[in-house]
């Protein structure tokens, strides 16, 4: 069931693009006006792998959260600038936090311990975290996992769920090192978000089954850039309303509909 996020002023988008033109020094944009970390352009902070929501394509940086930023920066009348970061720096606020962009967009789960770094939009995508084991794995539920090693990526809902239940976890930098992980024997199983594992099932590999964690996922922003906060939140609101959102997501996850929906 579609939860529309909370309103806002979308009349706000285009002052908001007249003052992103018109400003744009690395220390401005914490006191109500817009002020970019480059003029002319949105610096979006992302850590591909991670299809579809952040990936390589022909050399450029595309997928979900790429065209749903690219609709930001078309409002404000502004280019898109993505930038690969490691996540660590993306989830801690330390990416934002040293203006190397303006907001982050890979993914990210937003919660309590990321809120004290960040600012989050309205949630866009809900989530749950899912096991990748390779065809004919003895590992089929939550109890299977006692013993194995629990290839997870570093700073992640998968990581922290593994590490609170006192399993065997270990550390890579990114999706695609998990599953080379995988592939190659070094871990037994990968947990990760089952939306973004679903697209490795086949070729050796499946999905074993789902753990439910409620996620929802957030753009960030620099905590008190409350210009930018609201000018996403108000293409946010605009995408939704007008379907731009639902043809983004059947274009990336390549279903023809939706298969998960943004919530307030």
């Amino acid at each position: 069931m579609r939860h529309p996020l909370p309103v806002s002023a979308l009349a706000a988008v285009a002052l908001l693009a007249l003052t992103a033109c018109s400003s744009g020094n690395d220390t401005a944009g914490d006191d109500g006006e817009l002020a970019l970390v480059n003029d002319g352009t949105l610096t979006v902070c992302t850590n591909p792998p991670f299809e579809p929501f952040e990936y390589e394509e022909d050399g450029e940086i595309v997928g979900l959260d790429m065209a749903i930023t690219g609709e930001i920066a078309a409002d404000l009348g502004v280019e898109l600038r993505p930038l690969n970061t490691g996540f660590d720096a993306i989830e801690s606020g330390a990416a934002l936090n040293a203006r190397q962009c303006d907001i982050a967009a890979s993914a990210l789960t937003i919660n309590e311990a990321r809120e004290k770094n960040v600012d989050f939009t309205d949630a866009y995508f809900d989530a749950d975290q899912g096991v990748l084991v390779a065809s004919g794995s003895t590992v089929t539920d939550e109890a299977g996992l006692e013993g194995a090693k629990i290839g997870v990526q570093q700073a992640t809902t998968g990581a922290t769920w593994v590490d609170e239940q006192g399993l065997e976890g270990v550390q890579f930098e990114d999706l695609g090192l998990q599953i080379q992980s995988l592939r190659n024997g070094q871990v037994d199983v990968v947990m990760n978000d089952v939306t973004v594992l679903e697209a490795y099932a086949g070729d050796g590999l499946e999905i074993a089954f789902v753990v439910p964690t409620g996620e929802q996922y957030g753009l960030a922003v620099r905590t008190g850039n409350t210009a930018l906060l609201d000018a996403a939140n108000a293409t946010l609101e605009r995408i939704t309303q007008d379907g731009t959102y639902d043809e983004l997501v059947a274009e990336y996850f390549g279903t023809g509909e939706p298969t998960a929906e943004p919530t307030d």
